[in-house]
């Protein structure tokens, strides 16, 4: 069973790291803005699996550095991750969700109602496109 809960900043990092930058070192995965997020993490069996953070601007929230264990993607657990910020969004009284996505994540994102918006940007060596979603407001 999936457990998802709030983490502390330097508890993403690792994973970070695994998933999305490799070839980085670990001391490079903290940012500057880490003390000022929600971090969420997802366990199985008491195993880190899935990390995102999130970041709150006015109503609109950020979520930067969503990452799923290579070995777990397509298993719904970025899905289960995604629906539970969501949903913390929605309580927070959010009105825009956003991130700036990998190209390859696209379909992804799509399938959970975020639209692409704006120009694909260059970053770090990969190219991304801004994608999000209004919130209803309760």
């Amino acid at each position: 069973m999936l457990s998802i809960e709030q983490i502390r900043p330097e508890l993403t990092w690792r994973l970070r790291r695994e998933v999305l930058y490799p070839n980085e070192q670990l001391a490079d995965m903290a940012m500057e803005e880490d003390n000022q997020g929600y971090h969420f993490g997802a366990f199985h069996d008491n195993a880190l699996i899935a990390v995102v953070s999130l970041f709150q601007r006015e109503r609109d929230w950020q979520f930067r550095k969503f990452a799923v264990v290579d070995a777990l993607q397509g298993q719904q657990v970025g899905t289960q991750l995604l629906d539970y910020i969501t949903a913390f969004v929605v309580k927070e009284n959010g009105g825009l969700l956003w991130c700036n996505a990998r190209l390859s994540a696209i379909g992804f994102y799509n399938k959970f109602g975020f639209s692409a918006v704006g120009e694909v940007f260059h970053k770090n060596g990969f190219d991304y496109i801004i994608m999000q979603k209004d919130i209803p407001s309760g």
